[in-house]
């Protein structure tokens, strides 16, 4: 990590402890996960106080982490029924009743300092409610407007406080959230011109659902280590 922002993190460190939690990166860039009750306040401080002056949000992103870390293709076999990443209808709109794992959506911020050049990101998790929801930071950056409706729109994440929270991407009607682990990946309806009718309308999915298969593992003298030529 460049010496700047190791002495970002250390002011960090010192003026929030515990309140932000850092997460290990790869790639020398700070960022830290933090409770949304304290989101506000903190968002609030990273704005005004001179030792940060987060000024600018340049992004704001859902996150669903239903199957982070899992992977259909880490496997020593082969598989003749294959492997479907599609879901089934069913899931499309969970009821009502449904409770989240309280890590599976998360709301991700991307902040800069122009007058200091420093970005961080924060990462907020929005708990096992269902709907989920986080505070908006409308009001402490304009800018997270457009952002948090395209959140709402593709994961169904509320921001309460937002003044027009509503879909901008997807069409009027439109059931469900598409960026969600859960939604089918050919959707649940399709849209065609009818020339009988001489409207366009909606109908169900005529798309048969694709299975992957995922390539053959071999294990012979081919694919021996003693038998590869040096490079």
């Amino acid at each position: 990590m460049k010496p700047r922002y190791t002495a970002l993190a250390e002011k960090i460190s010192e003026r929030f402890g515990e309140r932000l939690k850092a997460v290990r990166s790869h790639v020398g860039e700070l960022t830290y996960e933090v409770a949304k009750e304290d989101l506000l306040e903190i968002c609030i401080g990273l704005r005004d106080e001179d030792a940060f002056s987060f000024d600018t949000l340049i992004d704001v992103c859902g996150v669903d982490y239903l199957t982070y870390g899992t992977s259909e293709w880490e496997t020593n076999d082969a598989t003749a029924s294959g492997f479907s990443r599609g879901s089934v209808p069913e899931n499309i709109v969970p009821a009502a009743d449904t409770e989240f794992d309280a890590r599976r959506f998360g709301v991700v911020y991307h902040l800069l300092s122009v007058s200091l050049n420093h970005r961080l990101r924060l990462r907020v998790f929005t708990g096992s409610g269902n709907p989920p929801v986080v505070p908006s930071v409308i009001d402490i950056w304009s800018s997270a407007n457009w952002f948090e409706r395209e959140a709402f729109d593709m994961f169904g994440i509320l921001f309460e406080g937002h003044p027009d929270l509503r879909r901008i991407l997807t069409d009027y009607g439109f059931i469900g959230h598409p960026f969600r682990k859960d939604f089918p990946l050919s959707g649940n309806v399709e849209v065609r011109y009818d020339t009988e009718r001489s409207r366009v309308i909606y109908q169900p999915v005529s798309i048969e659902p694709r299975t992957l298969v995922p390539r053959v593992i071999r294990d012979d003298n081919r694919y021996s280590e003693d038998l590869k030529d040096e490079q």
